[in-house]
C-alpha cells in the first residue's frame, strides 16, 4: 500500500540520522532488517524520555553498523506499544530479528548504552579453537570466562552456552572443544575458567579461578558472582548496583586504567594489603574513579570536589543504606584506614545523614520531618504517622498539598508529616523513586510501613487511616464524612 511505502521511505530517511523511527505500518518490515536492534517506546512529554534522548542519540551514533538503535511514539503507534506491552515511558527493549528478545536493563548513559549493546551482538559464546585465541580473549579490560570441554556434543557445554546467553549482558563468555588448553591452568577435565581483568592483576589474589563442580545455569551464576569481582574491584557506574547489594566500603580517587594504569594500582594496592586483614567480616571492598561519582560524593555523603586533593576519599555504604566517610586523611602505610575500619567494626563511627536543619518551630498542621528528625518523629512508638515524601519542584506534590492540609485530625495519637526527600536522606523500608509517595507508619510496626497506593482525595486518605489505624480514628477537623 502506499501508506506502507510512505512510513517505510521516511523511516529510511530517518536512518541517516542513525535513529531509526518505526510506526505501526512499517516495524515489522524494518525490525526483521535487523539481527540486533534497541528499541525505544517512549511519549514526547514524559521527562525522562527527553533526558534520555540526547544520551540514546550519541549511544546510535556510537553504535552504527553494529546494533541499530530505534524509537516509537506511543502517542502517535498505540498499536504497536500495546502489542508489546509497553505500559510506562519510556520502555526500552531488545529485539533480534524483529522478535521481542529481553527488556533492556541496562544504563542510561551514552557510554553504558554503547558498552551494554556491543555485548548483545555475535554469539552468547565465542569459540576458541587454540591457546593463541585463548589469550587473545581473555587479554581485555574485562573479565572473561571460558569454558573448556570434551567435545561439541557435550551436555555441560549446551547448559554453558545458555548460561552464556541470559548472561551475557553482564560478562564475556567464549568456549573451546580443546581439552588441553585447560592443562596450563593445572586442570586435565572439562572446567570453567574465569579470567580477571589483567588490569587488575596484583600479588594478592589468583588471575585465574576454575569452576570444576557440577554445571548448571544457577551453579555457574554464583561461581561468577562470588569471584569475578575478587577483593577490591573497580566499581563503575555500570556495575555499581551489583556491588551494592552487600555492605562496601569504596576508596575514589584519580583512577584511570586506559591512562595510568600503574597510577591506578597504587592505591589499590594499599586498599587492597589492609583488606586482607579484614575481607572475613562481612564487608567488601572497591575503587572507583572520583570523577564518576563526584554529584554522588557530594550528595550523599557531603564530601566537596576540593576535599582531599590527590588522597582517596574513602566511604561505607551498607546494604542498608548507613553511609560513613573517613575524614582522618589516607595514609599511604595505610595505618589511618586500619584506624577506619577498626572503629568501623567496633561501632564507634557516627553514621553520615543528609539532612536539612531540624525546624525550630513545628507547630503547623502537617509536621516538617528531617533526616535527623525522623526517628523522633515517624517512629514515635506511641503515634500513627502518615508521612508524604516529597520534592519542591513537583507539581502533582503542590497539589496534593491543597488535599493534604485538609488532613486536619484531633487525634493526638496521630501526625501528619511531610519530608523533602531530596535534601533528606530517606530511611531503609522507605522505597521512593518518585513523587510524591506517602507511606502509613503504625504503632507497634514502625519497621513495616504501608506504602499508600489509593487516591488523593480527602475522603480517600480518610477512609484508609480508618482501616490501617491502630486506635479509632477521631476526627475533629476535616470536612467530608467518613
Amino acid at each position: 500500500p502506499l501508506s506502507l511505502c510512505l512510513s517505510i521511505c521516511l523511516s529510511l530517511s530517518s536512518s541517516r540520522r542513525d535513529v531509526l523511527e518505526l510506526g505501526d505500518a512499517d516495524f515489522d518490515y524494518l525490525a526483521t532488517e535487523h539481527e540486533t536492534m534497541l528499541i525505544k517506546f517512549y511519549a514526547p512529554w514524559c521527562g525522562h524520555c527527553k533526558k534520555l534522548a540526547p544520551e540514546f542519540d550519541r549511544a546510535a551514533t556510537r553504535l552504527k553498523g553494529t546494533v541499530q538503535l530505534a524509537k516509537v511514539d506511543c502517542t502517535a503507534h498505540s498499536e504497536t506499544c500495546a502489542r508489546f506491552g509497553v505500559s510506562g515511558y519510556p520502555t526500552l527493549k531488545i529485539f533480534r530479528n524483529g522478535k521481542d528478545s529481553a527488556p533492556y536493563d541496562g544504563p542510561r548513559t551514552a557510554d553504558g548504552i554503547y558498552q551494554y549493546m556491543k555485548k548483545q551482538t555475535g554469539p552468547d559464546s565465542v569459540l576458541l579453537k587454540t591457546e593463541e585465541h585463548l589469550h587473545t580473549f581473555m587479554d581485555h579490560y574485562d573479565a572473561s570466562i571460558i569454558g573448556v570441554f570434551s567435545g561439541a556434543d557435550s551436555p555441560r557445554l549446551s547448559e554453558f552456552v545458555r548460561a552464556a546467553g541470559l548472561l551475557r549482558d553482564q560478562f564475556r563468555f567464549a568456549h573451546s572443544v580443546e581439552l588441553k588448553l585447560g592443562e596450563k591452568y593445572g586442570v586435565n577435565s572439562e572446567c570453567v575458567l574465569l579470567f580477571r581483568p589483567p588490569r587488575l592483576a596484583n600479588k594478592f589474589e589468583d588471575s585465574v579461578v576454575v569452576f570444576k563442580d557440577y554445571l548448571t545455569i544457577g551453579s555457574l551464576r554464583r561461581f561468577i558472582r562470588d569471584n569475578v569481582y575478587g577483593l577490591c574491584p573497580h566499581m563503575t557506574v555500570e556495575n555499581r548496583d551489583r556491588l551494592r547489594v552487600r555492605d562496601l566500603l569504596t576508596a575514589y580517587y584519580d583512577l584511570d586504567f586506559h591512562h595510568n594504569s600503574r597510577g591506578s594500582n597504587y592505591w589499590r594496592n594499599r586498599v587492597m594489603k589492609v583488606t586482607s586483614k579484614y575481607s572475613a567480616r562481612g564487608l567488601t571492598f572497591s575503587v572507583a574513579n572520583k570523577k564518576d561519582f563526584l554529584s554522588e560524593l557530594e550528595e550523599d555523603f557531603g564530601l566537596g570536589t576540593s576535599d582531599g586533593g590527590e588522597l582517596p576519599f574513602v566511604t561505607i555504604r551498607t546494604k542498608l543504606g548507613h553511609k560513613y566517610t573517613m575524614r582522618e586523611e589516607f595514609t599511604r602505610d595505610g595505618q589511618s584506614l586500619e584506624r577506619f575500619l577498626d572503629d568501623y567494626f567496633s561501632g564507634l563511627l557516627k553514621r553520615y545523614v543528609k539532612s536539612e536543619p531540624v525546624p525550630e518551630r513545628n507547630s503547623a498542621s502537617v509536621k516538617v520531618v528531617v533526616a535527623e528528625s525522623f526517628d523522633q518523629v515517624v517512629n514515635d512508638p506511641d503515634k500513627d504517622v502518615l508521612i508524604q515524601f516529597y520534592s519542591n519542584s513537583c507539581p502533582h506534590c503542590k497539589k496534593l498539598e491543597l488535599v493534604y492540609k485538609e488532613l486536619l485530625l484531633s487525634d493526638k495519637k496521630m501526625v501528619i508529616a511531610k519530608m523533602n526527600a531530596v535534601e533528606n536522606d530517606v530511611p531503609s523500608g522507605y522505597d521512593v523513586q518518585g513523587f510524591p509517595t506517602i507511606y502509613f507508619a503504625p504503632v507497634g510496626r514502625k519497621d513495616e510501613p504501608i506504602r499508600y497506593e489509593g487516591a488523593r482525595e480527602l475522603k480517600d486518605f480518610l477512609k484508609f487511616l480508618k482501616r490501617e489505624m491502630s486506635h479509632s480514628l477521631v476526627d475533629g477537623g476535616s470536612k467530608d464524612e467518613l
